[in-house]
C-alpha cells in the first residue's frame, strides 16, 4: 500500500491558498447586497480583510518548496534508495527530513506512515497518518494505512471507520478489506464480518486464510443460533436436530441417533426427521433399521429422492434382488436426474442384469462429474468387459489402479505425518 510520490499530480499548499480564498470571496459577496443596507463601512471592511488573510495564505504557500524543488527531489531520491536496500528506519528518517521542508506534501505522511508500519512502529504511523490525512482527506490509501495501524494498536472501533472509509473510495483494496473483515471479527460483528469474506473469496477463491475466516465466522454463527434455540426451548424438535447433526458431522453416529430419535418423537410427520435418523443408520450399516425410516420419510414426502436412491442402494448392499433396486433407483433420478451417486448405483444394478451398454451410458454420465472417483472406472471396466471392449476395459482399469495407488500413498503419508507429530511432541529422558 506504499505509493510512489506523484508530484507532478500534487496541487499542493498554493492552490489549496487559493481554493480558500474563492470560497471566502462567493461567500462575502453573496452578503454583500445584505451588508450595504447595513453598513456600507462594514462591507468594505470584509473585503479588505478577505484580501490580507489570501495574501497571507499565498506568500506563506509560495514561500513553502513545492513538489518539484530541486532538495525536495534530493530527499525524496534519499528515501526510495534507502527503502530499495531494506533500510527502512533511514527511509523514514528521509521522509521526516522531506517533511520539515515541505510539511504540505500529503503523499509523503502516506509512504512515512507505510514504513512506521513495516517497523511496527503503529503509534507513530497513527499520528503521522492522521497529519496526512488532515492534508489530503481523499488519501484512500492514508486512510486504509490509519485503520491498520488502530487495528494493531486494538482501537478497533477506530480502525473500522477508517478502513470502511478507505472501501467506499476503493472497493477493491483487497488487502485493507482482509483487515476490515479480521476487525468486525474482533467487533463480534459476524454478519458484516461473513459479507466482507464473501466478497474477498470471490475474488481471491484460492487464498486459503480468507476460507479459513469465513469458515471460523460461520462457525460462531451457527454457535450463536444453536445458543438462541437452547435458550427458547432446550427439548424442542429444532435442538435435537441440529444436535444430532452437530454430532453425525463429527462421526459420532451413535450420538445422532439418540438426538434424531427424540425429534422423531416430538414431530413424527415433520418431513426430513425421518430421513436424518435414517441416514445415520444407513452410516451405520444398520440396513433394516435405515430401510423402515427411508419408508417413513417418503410416506412423509414423497418427492424426497436421496431417500428414494438410499433404498436401492440399500438393496445393492444386501445383494439382494437387482430389480427391485433398480425400481428405487430410477424413481429417485426421475426425481433429481443429477443426482450422481444414484447414477452410479443404477449402472451397479444394470450391471448385476447384464445391461452393460445402459450401465456404461450412467458411468461415462458419473465420471464427467467425478474423474477422480476410482469406483467409476472400476465399474466402467467391468461394462466395458461386458460388452467385448477389451482396450477400452483396460484403460480404465489402469486409471482405477493409478487412483488407488494415490489414495493409499495420500493415507500413508498422513499417517507418517501423525506418527511424526506424535514423536515430536513426546518428551525425550
Amino acid at each position: 500500500m506504499l505509493q510512489d510520490l506523484l508530484w507532478e499530480k500534487q496541487t499542493g499548499f498554493v492552490d489549496s491558498a487559493m481554493s480558500r480564498c474563492k470560497i471566502y470571496f462567493i461567500v462575502r459577496i453573496t452578503t454583500i447586497g445584505f451588508l450595504r443596507f447595513v453598513s456600507l463601512n462594514l462591507a468594505a471592511a470584509w473585503i479588505l480583510f478577505g484580501f490580507t488573510i489570501c495574501a497571507d495564505l499565498v506568500v506563506k504557500a509560495q514561500s513553502e518548496p513545492s513538489a518539484t524543488d530541486p532538495q525536495v527531489q534530493k530527499i525524496y531520491g534519499e528515501a526510495k534508495a534507502a527503502e530499495a536496500r531494506g533500510d527502512l528506519a533511514a527511509a523514514a528518517a528521509s521522509y521526516q527530513s522531506l517533511l520539515l521542508n515541505a510539511p504540505h506534501l500529503g503523499p509523503a505522511y502516506n509512504n512515512l506512515g507505510a514504513l512506521y508500519l513495516r517497523l511496527r512502529e503503529y503509534k507513530q504511523a497513527a499520528e503521522i497518518l492522521e497529519k496526512g490525512l488532515k492534508i489530503d482527506p481523499k488519501m484512500s490509501s492514508a486512510s486504509a494505512l490509519l485503520g491498520i495501524a488502530l487495528y494493531e494498536m486494538g482501537d478497533y472501533g477506530g480502525a473500522r471507520r477508517h478502513l470502511e472509509t478507505a472501501l467506499r473510495a476503493n472497493p477493491k483494496d483487497d488487502h485493507a478489506e482482509l483487515y476490515l473483515a479480521n476487525d468486525l471479527i474482533k467487533l463480534n460483528e459476524w454478519e458484516s464480518a461473513a459479507s466482507h469474506l464473501r466478497q474477498l473469496a470471490q475474488r481471491q477463491p484460492k487464498n486459503q486464510e480468507i476460507w479459513y475466516l469465513l469458515g471460523k465466522v460461520h462457525m460462531k454463527l451457527s454457535e450463536q443460533a444453536l445458543s438462541k434455540l437452547n435458550e427458547i426451548d432446550a427439548d424442542s424438535v429444532w435442538v435435537h436436530e441440529i444436535s444430532g447433526e452437530i454430532m453425525e458431522g463429527m462421526k459420532n453416529f451413535d450420538g445422532a441417533l439418540i438426538e434424531y430419535k427424540k425429534a422423531v418423537e416430538i414431530a413424527p410427520k415433520q418431513a426430513g426427521f425421518h430421513y436424518a435418523l435414517a441416514n445415520a443408520y444407513w452410516s451405520l450399516q444398520s440396513w433394516d433399521a435405515a430401510t423402515q425410516q427411508f419408508r417413513e420419510e417418503l410416506a412423509i414426502d414423497s418427492s424426497n429422492c436421496m431417500a428414494q436412491w438410499k433404498l436401492g442402494n440399500i438393496v445393492l448392499e444386501k445383494h439382494e434382488d437387482a430389480t427391485v433396486a433398480l425400481a428405487d433407483i430410477e424413481k429417485a433420478l426421475a426425481t433429481c436426474p443429477n443426482l450422481v451417486q444414484a447414477r452410479v448405483d443404477r449402472a451397479r444394478a444394470l450391471l448385476k442384469l447384464d445391461r452393460n451398454e445402459e450401465a456404461a451410458k450412467d458411468l461415462l454420465i458419473a465420471e464427467q462429474s467425478n474423474p477422480e472417483e476410482p469406483s467409476i472406472h472400476f465399474l466402467l471396466a467391468q461394462a466395458y468387459r461386458g460388452l467385448g471392449r477389451t482396450k477400452e476395459a483396460l484403460a480404465e482399469m489402469a486409471i482405477f489402479s493409478k487412483l488407488e495407488e494415490d489414495n493409499r500413498a495420500a493415507v500413508a503419508e498422513r499417517a507418517k505425518k501423525v506418527i511424526q507429530n506424535q514423536e515430536n511432541a513426546t518428551p525425550q529422558n
